[in-house]
C-alpha cells in the first residue's frame, strides 16, 4: 500500500525534505503531503535580510515551486494552519475544514521569533501584535518594511547583537539607513565571542556606519510616531534612542505548541531519537529549527551533553536528507529501514558574519585566555593534555585571533578581519586536524603575500558549510557551464543557505574563466 506521508511546515528544511521525497512520490511508493501556514512556497527565510535592503529579490529566495510539485504529485496546501493532531486517528485537523490522514508524520515547524517583554509590545508568543513600525524580519512581508525604511533613508534601531541582527545592520548602514544597534553586553555577539574579539568586532561596526550601544538594558517601546509609529526604544537608565523603523533580532524559539497538544515530549524543542522519532511514538518525526535529538537512552554519553536545537539550517538540511532515505525505506515495506544506521552527531557549528567589507569566523569555546591558568588545566584530566592559547590583536585594523588548542588540535577559534586566516582555522577546526607549531604562519595568509596565499587554497575544502558542498563540486559545475551564482546553486545546492559563500562561488567561477582565457 501507499504510504501517507504529511510533512506540517513548509520552511526550507521541509522543503529539502520533500525534494528528497520526490523520487517516491513519482514511484507510488509514497502520497506526500505538506502543509505551510504562509501563502507563498518555501523560500530562503535566512536571506530576508537581503531581500530588506535589496540586494536579492523575492524569485531569487524561493526553494520550491508549489505548481512542479503539484505535477509531481504532492498535494501541496498553502495559507492554511494545523489546528489539532489526533493521533488516536492519526488525523489532522486543518484551519479550512481538511483532515488529512497520515501513516508517517513529521514535523517542520521550524521556530518563531522571541518578542521582548517590553512596554508597548505583546510579547505573547502564539499572538504577538507588533505596532506600527516594528518588525521581526522572518517574512517576506517583513522584508517589505524594511526595505522602504532603507530606501527612504530612514533611522533603523536593530535591538539585539547576534548574527542576524549584526548583518541587518551592517547591510542597512550600507545601503543608506542610519542604523543603532541597541545589546544588552559588553560587545556583540556575547554567547559566541570572547572579549578580545568582541571589542575588536564593535569597533569594526562602527568604522562601517553602525552605531552600537552596548550594556543597553531596554524597557520599553514609544511609538508617537504619525499614525501611532515606532518612534523610540527606551532604556532603563531613562535614556530613548530614536527611530522610524525598530527590528528586533533577540532570537528565536522552537515552535512545539503543536506537538505539546497531541501529547509529544518536548523540552527547548520536541524530543527525538537519534532516528528523529519522536519518544515513544514510532510514526512521528520532528527534524529541523524544532526538533532536539535527545533520546530515551538515559545511559547515551552523546545525549548527556546534547544542546537544543542548532538554529542553522545546514544540520536541518541534513536531518531531512537523512529521514527521506529512512522513511522510503519503510514505505518500501523492507528490513532495510531498521538496518539503516542512525543520523550522524552534528559537529560543533562555526558562526560566519557576512558582511561586505567585514568578516568574522567563531567556533568551538574561546572563553579562555592565555593567562588564564585555571581554565587552561581544568580539562587536563584523565590523561588529556591541558588547553594552550595564541592570540594576536591589532585593533587599529580591526584585526584579531585567537586560537584554543588541546595537544596541538584546535578546539576553538575566532577571526575577525583576518578572512585568509579564518577559512584556514575553520577548515583545520571542521577536520579536526593539528595546527602548525608556528602559529604565526596562519596569520601571514592575510599579509602582503595573500595572492600567491590563494593560489594555494586546498580545492577540496568545504566552501558552503550549509549544503556540504566542496571547491571540487563546485568546479566541476562551473566545467559543465555553470557561469552563475544561481547556475551554480541549481546544479549543486551550493549558496541556497545562508549566503556566506557566495563571494566564494564567484571567485570559483572566475578563476575557471579567466583560466579559460589564459
Amino acid at each position: 500500500m501507499t504510504e501517507r506521508i504529511v510533512v506540517v511546515g513548509f520552511g526550507p528544511v521541509a522543503a529539502r525534505l520533500v525534494d528528497e521525497l520526490l523520487p517516491a512520490v513519482r514511484t507510488g511508493l509514497a502520497h506526500l503531503t505538506v502543509i505551510g501556514e504562509e501563502p507563498e512556497a518555501a523560500y530562503n527565510r535566512v536571506l530576508v535580510a537581503d531581500l530588506g535592503v535589496g540586494r536579492t529579490t523575492a524569485p531569487a529566495l524561493a526553494l520550491s515551486d508549489a505548481a512542479a510539485l503539484i505535477a509531481d504529485g504532492v498535494d501541496v496546501r498553502l495559507g492554511v494552519r494545523v489546528r489539532r493532531v489526533d493521533r488516536a486517528r492519526q488525523q489532522l485537523i486543518l484551519s479550512d475544514g481538511g483532515s488529512p490522514g497520515y501513516d508517517r508524520l513529521v514535523f517542520a515547524t521550524g521556530s518563531r521569533p522571541v518578542i521582548p517583554n517590553l512596554t508597548g509590545l505583546n510579547p505573547d508568543p502564539a499572538a504577538p501584535v507588533l505596532p506600527l513600525g516594528v518588525t521581526a524580519l522572518r517574512d517576506l512581508r517583513d522584508a517589505s518594511v524594511l526595505q522602504a525604511a532603507v530606501a527612504g533613508g530612514k533611522r533603523v534601531v536593530v535591538l539585539g547583537g547576534g548574527v542576524l541582527g549584526l548583518e541587518t545592520a551592517l547591510a542597512a548602514a550600507e545601503e543608506g539607513a542610519t542604523v543603532t544597534v541597541v545589546h544588552n553586553g559588553p560587545h556583540p555577539l556575547g554567547r559566541n565571542i570572547d572579549r578580545g574579539g568582541g571589542a575588536v568586532l564593535a569597533a569594526s561596526l562602527r568604522n562601517c556606519g553602525v552605531r552600537v550601544a552596548g550594556n543597553a538594558r531596554s524597557t520599553g517601546v514609544e511609538h508617537n510616531a504619525l499614525g501611532g509609529g515606532f518612534s523610540a526604544l527606551l532604556l532603563d537608565d531613562g535614556s530613548a534612542i530614536d527611530g522610524d523603523l525598530l527590528v528586533l533580532s533577540c532570537g528565536v524559539r522552537p515552535r512545539t505548541e503543536l506537538a505539546e497538544g497531541c501529547g509529544l515530549s518536548t523540552a527547548a524543542g520536541i524530543l527525538v531519537d537519534h532516528k528523529l522519532r519522536a519518544h515513544h511514538e514510532p510514526h512521528i518525526f520532528a527534524i529541523g529549527d524544532c526538533a532536539e535529538v535527545r533520546c530515551p537512552d538515559p545511559e547515551c554519553l552523546q545525549c548527556r551533553t546534547a544542546r537544543g536545537p542548532s538554529g542553522l539550517v545546514g544540520p536541518g538540511w541534513r536531518q531531512a536528507e537523512w529521514l527521506a532515505g529512512y522513511l522510503t525505506l519503510l514505505a518500501s515495506g523492507t528490513q532495510e529501514a531498521e538496518a539503516l544506521p542512525a543520523l550522524p552527531a552534528e559537529l560543533p557549528g562555526v558562526v560566519v558574519l557576512k558582511a561586505r567589507g567585514m568578516n568574522m569566523a567563531v567556533a568551538g569555546d574561546v572563553s579562555a585566555d592565555p593567562w588564564d591558568e585555571e581554565a587552561l588545566t581544568a580539562g587536563a584530566v584523565n590523561g588529556r593534555a591541558r588547553l594552550q592559547i595564541a592570540q594576536w590583536a591589532d585593533p587599529e585594523h580591526g584585526r584579531y585571533v585567537k586560537m584554543t588548542t588541546r595537544a596541538g588540535v584546535l578546539e576553538g577559534l575566532v577571526a575577525v578581519g583576518m578572512p585568509r586566516t579564518a577559512a584556514e582555522l575553520v577548515q583545520l577546526f571542521e577536520r579536526g586536524a593539528e595546527l602548525p607549531a608556528d602559529r604565526s604562519l596562519l596569520l601571514r595568509l592575510d599579509g602582503p603575500d595573500q595572492a600567491a596565499a590563494a593560489g594555494a587554497v586546498d580545492p577540496e575544502r568545504t566552501v558552503c558549510r550549509c549544503a556540504g558542498v566542496s571547491g571540487t563540486r563546485i568546479a566541476a559545475a562551473v566545467a559543465g557551464g555553470c557561469g552563475t551564482v544561481a547556475e551554480v546553486s541549481g546544479a549543486t545546492r551550493a549558496g541556497t543557505g545562508c549566503g556566506g559563500c557566495h563571494d566564494d562561488i564567484k571567485g570559483l567561477i572566475e578563476k575557471h574563466f579567466q583560466g579559460a582565457v589564459a
